[in-house]
């Protein structure tokens, strides 16, 4: 996949998970999990250019990291409100600075990689899909971690036209899990 097409498809990724939880929506497991698996995925598939350079594998190393490191700051500073029992989450402007900052790192270091190593800094470039979806995993697995200690429903997957959400058997074993622990 070209440069160009995976920027304007990760910033329409961006784009719409910003819209969706800046505005409040379900904390839906499968979305914050399916999402960045799939991302990730794709990201995998980019790396082949990258073993010929071993100064771009160790700044995608390094991004990557940081990218994890962003995500999982990005789940503390979501606001996990209640609605009709079920978890909702809320962008911050915390999480929108997170997030900004998450993207500079990385266009930072394709830059600085770039003045270093002109075809590193290239196959580095076909890596956004793998840094963004290792940030948005480490942010839903946070986000997912505190709405089930909340003792307030975590649904699977949002109900459509009506229907009712979808639960999942192993989300609400884990809450229940995790409530007994907090009694003990």
């Amino acid at each position: 996949m070209n440069g160009t097409l995976q920027v304007v498809l990760i910033i329409a990724v961006i784009a719409y998970v910003l819209i969706r939880r800046l505005a409040g929506e379900p904390a839906e497991a499968k979305r914050m999990l399916i999402l960045p698996a799939i991302l990730i995925i794709v990201g995998l598939s980019n790396l082949d250019d990258l073993t010929h350079s071993g100064t771009a594998l160790l700044f995608l190393i390094g991004t990557v990291l940081i990218s994890a490191a962003l995500g999982a700051l990005r789940g503390i500073s979501i606001k996990l409100p209640r609605r009709d029992g079920i978890v909702f989450m809320r962008y911050t402007a915390v999480t929108i600075a997170l997030w900004v900052g998450n993207i500079g790192v990385k266009f930072g270091a394709n830059l600085l990689l770039g003045a270093i190593d002109k075809s590193g800094a290239a196959a580095l470039g076909n890596t956004m899909f793998l840094t963004v979806g290792v940030g948005m995993l480490l942010e839903g697995v946070v986000v997912l971690a505190r709405a089930l200690r909340t003792g307030d429903q975590v649904i699977w997957a949002q109900g459509r036209d009506g229907a009712p959400h979808r639960t999942s058997p192993w989300l609400d074993d884990l809450q229940r899990q995790l409530s007994h622990r907090g009694r003990d």
